[in-house]
């Protein structure tokens, strides 16, 4: 079984599943709602950084391998 991690890592559902896992245990363990809503916005801060970086990356490797076709020569 192949899992496409690059898929998965830019899914805005997993992201936004791991932030209501994770705030809703940091609500079941006592912490303050505003604590947990902080903690779950820099999780979606950092799966916006994590999706952008594979992107952009994935556009640079695509461009690098078809360069005829964007008008550029190496």
């Amino acid at each position: 079984m192949n899992i496409d991690w690059k898929r998965k890592l830019t899914s805005r559902k997993l992201w936004l599943a791991v932030v209501g896992f994770v705030t809703g245990l940091l609500i079941f363990l006592g912490r303050s709602e505003s604590e947990a809503a902080q903690i779950g916005s820099l999780i979606l801060q950092a799966a916006s950084i994590v999706g952008y970086m594979i992107g952009e990356g994935l556009a640079d490797s695509s461009d690098f391998a078809y360069p005829e076709e964007n008008g550029e020569s190496q």
